[in-house]
């Protein structure tokens, strides 16, 4: 990573993706951030006894996330922050950030998941034209190919998941390590955020669907943008319509003050969603923490560039 030097502090935090696939997609599930534990999940407002009822439910889009613990990881953070003089002025604005690609198959060939190396190219031009307004870029370092039947179906939190990433894994904190396969549970992807690194450094990075890479068969998902939008989260951000509208212009939500209040994930791309009547403006539905078409996102807001920059000098770079 090439960026100024900061030094070092971190927390705890995780999040997930998930998705429900378009007709003529061979399956269906869910698409919220994942928070793991006993407590009941709230999501777009309304409250699930478990994870497994959140699934079986046929939502596809929330958070796992509940907002007294991402209020307690925001009070943390910028206590953070203060103590290591990190803030909008002081952040470095982007950087170059090392990728580490890593395949995980059943076998040879695209239909046992060994997907082509010009997939994986194309996800990387995804990722550098959709974060080249926030001065961040990516560079392929090297990208390995495991034949393994278990991890190839591994899901969130899985004992498969731990053993790939523990195997797999290289480099630091600022350092990106994507993994692609057909994850079970009908999962899109998930992600870990920057302050969850110090606690469990082997976990750290994004795993992906394989066919969410461009060209892949999960449409309306198969033009990269899952991968921005996970990415997004181990960079910092939360989805536009977290919180929903009850958030100010500097607290609450996704904790970004130029991204518009936004009452529940919207799909497809609903031009001149107002989720959130008379409040900040009409639903990001471009934006790429939304949840809508991958055709129909294309933007990170000013915002959410200063929050990267911010978290990224907090909780990555030198670690």
């Amino acid at each position: 990573m090439h960026i100024s030097a900061y030094r070092k502090i971190a927390a705890v935090a995780t999040a997930a993706l998930f998705v429900s696939f378009a007709p003529g997609f061979a399956s269906s599930a869910s698409r919220p951030d994942q928070d793991v534990g006993p407590r009941p999940f709230f999501v777009d407002g309304n409250e699930y006894p478990s994870q497994a009822a959140f699934i079986q439910s046929g939502r596809r889009c929330g958070t796992y996330r509940d907002a007294e613990q991402i209020v307690i990881d925001e009070i943390r953070a910028k206590a953070e922050m203060e103590m290591l003089g990190i803030n909008s002025a002081t952040a470095p604005m982007g950087g170059t950030i090392n990728v580490y690609f890593h395949v995980i198959n059943k076998g040879t060939g695209t239909a046992n998941g060994d997907i082509p190396t010009s997939m994986i190219n194309d996800q990387m031009t995804v990722l550098n034209n959709a974060y080249a307004g926030s001065g961040w870029s990516f560079n392929l370092v090297s990208v390995d190919r495991t034949t393994n039947s278990t991890w190839y179906t591994m899901g969130y939190g899985s004992s498969a998941e731990t053993a790939a990433k523990t195997a797999l894994r290289q480099g630091t904190a600022d350092d990106l390590n994507i993994y692609a396969a057909n994850i079970g549970g009908g999962l899109l992807g998930w992600a870990t955020f920057p302050s969850s690194y110090s606690s469990k450094p082997n976990m750290d990075g994004v795993v992906l669907l394989n066919e969410s890479l461009p060209g892949g068969t999960a449409s309306p998902y198969n033009l990269g943008d899952t991968g921005t939008h996970e990415v997004g989260h181990w960079m910092g951000l939360y989805h536009t319509f977290q919180g929903g509208c009850a958030r100010s212009a500097t607290s609450g939500g996704d904790y970004v003050s130029d991204t518009p209040a936004e009452k529940s994930a919207a799909y497809g791309c609903p031009t001149g969603r107002d989720s959130c009547k008379n409040l900040s403006g009409k639903d990001p539905i471009t934006n790429f923490m939304d949840y809508t078409d991958d055709s129909c996102m294309y933007l990170f807001s000013a915002g959410q560039g200063t929050r990267m920059n911010s978290q990224f000098a907090t909780y990555r770079y030198g670690k």
